[in-house]
């Protein structure tokens, strides 16, 4: 029996619309249309944005133990309808099959994660506030409360954690919210929406609307929006936050992720770590591993081991429980990223494998000895390609991580404690990942970054506090 209906609709305001305008989904590795989904425009936003309005207070008058009640329905009903969301993804996204059950599980852990943080929101502080003679006889406290109706736009690339690490804070939170999926993998939040109106969430706090990007402007200009929260690339998130007026703005952007390897590595592991970080689902992950920093030491044992467990990968139907490599999300996608690997060769690299492309598909590529300024190096590559270099000194490593203008996630092997904590000290990035690539992430640690990969952080607790504001109470005794 097929994962998919026929048609899908809209969630307005809790209720499920079908409507004229039908997006089709397409099954990206088969190339047909797999399904459609009902689209809106923007008379639709419109009626959520004034239905998250005027559900305000509903949402957040519920209990923190009505909140966590919703958060764990959706877990028991995620882990009913495992196979099912996992198999939705390895259609409308192309994700090899173990990779859609991977994003399923951490689905699970982020509401999981929410539903315990949500117990938080009510907690803050007795504040002494007598610490001068003038302030004598007053007492304060402080709380947390909800933020208000928050918009949110998560990408392609996991479609259902992503826009978790979203809709679980807000419920958590108590905030209204309409989300908008990306129009490539809408199917998986619409799901999400079927579970969410099976609880008692108010109708007008959840809105999930596909739509056209140039529909869903007054998702960032409404200035009744509280917070706007956008998983996406630099050059729209930073135009987002440019016209979004007064309201609160959260940013995950984009990376060029590096992994350093310090002399004393043991390649073996290193090689088995940076396999899965640069090619895992097509390497369609801001923290993909791109670059690859090698000690001269270790530099061509390290090449030749990568390169045949690069060659080793298998590319091909993402239902195959085999497959490694599926299809990228677009042909446009994987011809832009052939374009930056044929013109890093063209600068001088050198191709060590794969770099062959067919529609969609594409090899596992690792390439060396690509001069900086390239394209490969410099900018995101969001595909199943790394760029190995050499460096003689760990300070020469720092400084090519630093020179990146995008600051996510780094990752280093070093066997020197030192090394290590000057990382930590040193890169103006969001984590230090130590003894793992900057692939890695456990879904209730904060992430992000700064420069141009964004500000904010996700994880549950940590958008819980960005979608919630301090309330100081100062009472002045007798």
């Amino acid at each position: 029996m097929p994962p998919l209906d026929e048609r899908y609709p809209l969630w307005l305001a809790g209720e499920a619309r079908f409507k004229s305008d039908q997006l089709p989904v397409v099954d990206k590795y088969r190339r047909s249309v797999a399904c459609t989904v009902s689209r809106a425009g923007p008379e639709i936003l419109a009626e959520a944005i004034d239905r998250a309005v005027d559900a305000r207070r509903a949402c957040a008058d519920l209990e923190a133990w009505q909140r966590r009640s919703i958060l764990d329905h959706c877990v028991r009903r995620f882990e009913e309808r495992r196979e099912e969301l996992a198999r939705i993804l390895c259609i409308e996204a192309g994700k090899p099959i173990r990779d859609s059950r991977g994003e399923v599980s951490r689905l699970i852990d982020t509401f999981r994660v929410a539903a315990h943080d949500c117990l938080r929101l009510g907690s803050g502080e007795v504040l002494p506030l007598a610490i001068s003679e003038r302030a004598s006889g007053y007492r304060g406290m402080w709380k947390r409360v909800p933020i208000g109706p928050c918009s949110l736009i998560a990408p392609f690339n996991f479609p259902l954690n992503l826009a978790a690490h979203k809709v679980a804070p807000a419920i958590a939170a108590g905030c209204p919210f309409v989300l908008k999926p990306a129009s490539a993998t809408p199917v998986s939040a619409l799901v999400m929406g079927q579970v969410l109106a099976e609880t008692d969430w108010p109708a007008g706090g959840m809105s999930i609307l596909p739509m056209r990007r140039d529909a869903a402007s007054q998702l960032t200009t409404d200035e009744r929006i509280k917070l706007l929260s956008f998983t996406g690339s630099p050059d729209v998130g930073w135009e987002l936050k440019r016209t979004a007026g007064k309201k609160k703005v959260i940013l995950e952007l984009g990376g060029n992720a590096a992994c350093i390897l310090d002399a004393g590595t043991d390649v073996a592991h290193a090689v088995e770590r940076v396999v899965v970080g640069a090619f895992y689902q097509s390497g369609q992950s801001c923290i993909s591993v791109q670059r690859v920093l090698v000690h001269e030491s270790i530099a061509e044992d390290f090449e030749r081991r990568l390169v045949a467990a690069a060659k080793a990968l298998v590319l091909g139907d993402p239902h195959d429980e085999a497959t490694f490599l599926g299809p990228m999300i677009d042909e446009g996608e994987a011809a832009r990223l052939e374009a930056q690997v044929e013109a890093g060769i063209a600068a001088g690299g050198r191709l060590l494998c794969g770099g062959r492309r067919d529609g969609l598909m594409f090899e596992a590529t690792v390439l060396a000895d690509v001069p900086t300024g390239s394209a490969i190096v410099d900018e995101e590559a969001f595909g199943p390609v790394c760029v190995l270099q050499r460096f003689a000194h760990i300070d020469e490593a720092f400084a090519e991580v630093e020179r990146s203008r995008f600051g996510l996630q780094v990752g280093i092997f070093t066997k020197d404690l030192d090394t290590a904590m000057r990382a930590w000290d040193e890169l103006e990035v969001g984590a230090v990942i130590v003894g793992d690539v900057p692939s890695w992430r456990v879904d209730h640690m904060p992430y992000g970054g700064v420069k141009d990969s964004g500000f904010g952080r996700e994880g549950p607790r940590f958008a819980i506090e960005d979608m919630t504001e301090v309330r100081l109470l100062a009472i002045r005794g007798a």
